[in-house]
């Protein structure tokens, strides 16, 4: 028996380029994938941390993402997010090959979100504000010039020199860049999909604090050059692992489009009731943005919204069948299995 291929992330990167994985999953939804019936995403508690599982089927394939949260691992020299995709035949569940889960979720989660803005955003969308400067942030900024005319970003982050580095290297794909600097909202426990964004510097609070401390927190107030960015902005990714608003929603003008990717807990969020409330909002699925999505939960429970007021689900929006209001634009993504399982196949698709 042949040894299981692997596809690393520099592989993966080759086989599948982000504009190419944003074609993928579109086809995917046009030929009739139900992102309402992907299965939910079990966690387990293990004593050294958490495995969070991701399985998925359509078509002729299958397969699972199993993500591991080690909290001691830095004290090791270890990551503290470890993950494995294995790619199934669909008929046979005979495994095909595994890949580098967190390359997979690098690639996919800024693919989804480009997806989301090809269909929602102003088509000549050029000012990008980026508030995280991790991989994820960086990945935004190249999947989202995959689709708008990018020219100008602007990074907003916590540590100053990483926020400056990321617009180093935006600059070196010919944009214009500049940083910006911003105080922490409170930071949650970091999750599977946050993994690969900004990274926390704070201690995590208890489950039952943050919750509380989310329902009643309003976003804290941001310096003037980011709240003059924000205003000037086009679009808008939040790529952190904040758990309070990143910044007042009213800042955000009428048909500016943000998308929101940083977490899939109930009781944490990015984005204030305000923006969310004034916004036409697209959720990847709206059975998983009920029950992750804290930027809608929260809302929810305050009667800022109702679970009606979100326009439809990514499906519906590439089917021409949400017609964006004279307001904002919001798309929230929480991460789904459907997407990692596209993405891998279309991987082995080109390796084989």
């Amino acid at each position: 028996m042949s040894a299981l291929p692997y596809i690393d992330g520099p592989v993966l990167e080759r086989l599948v380029p982000v504009g190419r994985a944003v074609a993928v999953l579109e086809q995917a939804l046009r030929d009739g994938l139900d992102p309402e019936l992907t299965p939910r995403r079990p966690t387990v508690d293990l004593p050294a941390g958490q495995l969070l599982l991701m399985p998925a089927a359509a078509g002729r394939y299958a397969g699972v993402k199993a993500v591991t949260v080690t909290p001691d691992n830095p004290g090791r020299g270890l990551p503290r997010i470890q993950g494995t995709y294995l790619l199934l035949d669909g008929p046979t569940l005979a495994p095909l090959a595994a890949l580098d889960g967190i390359a997979l979720t690098s690639l996919r989660t800024p693919a989804v979100s480009a997806l989301a803005v090809a269909h929602l955003a102003e088509p000549d969308a050029r000012r990008l504000v980026v508030f995280g400067s991790g991989p994820q942030a960086y990945g935004h900024v190249l999947a989202l010039r995959e689709v708008r005319p990018v020219e100008h970003v602007t990074v907003v982050g916590r540590d100053p020199a990483r926020a400056a580095a990321l617009a180093a290297r935006c600059r070196a794909l010919g944009l214009t860049a500049e940083s910006l600097t911003a105080g922490a909202p409170t930071a949650g426990a970091p999750t599977a999909e946050a993994a690969t964004a900004e990274a926390p510097t704070a201690e995590a609070p208890t489950a039952e604090a943050l919750t509380a401390e989310a329902l009643t927190a309003e976003a804290a107030a941001v310096p003037g050059a980011v709240a003059d960015a924000i205003r000037a902005a086009d679009l808008v990714a939040c790529c952190t692992t904040a758990a309070q608003p990143l910044f007042p929603g009213k800042l955000a003008r009428d048909g500016v489009t943000v998308v929101a990717v940083g977490s899939h807990e109930p009781g944490v969020r990015e984005l204030d009731g305000d923006l969310v409330a004034r916004a036409t909002v697209v959720v990847e699925a709206r059975s998983a943005a009920l029950e992750e999505a804290g930027d809608v939960i929260i809302p929810i429970r305050h009667g800022t919204i109702t679970s009606g007021h979100l326009a439809g689900n990514l499906a519906e929006l590439i089917a021409g069948r949400v017609v964006a209001g004279p307001g904002p634009r919001v798309f929230k993504s929480t991460g789904m299995a459907w997407q990692d399982l596209v993405v891998a196949a279309a991987a082995y698709e080109a390796w084989k």
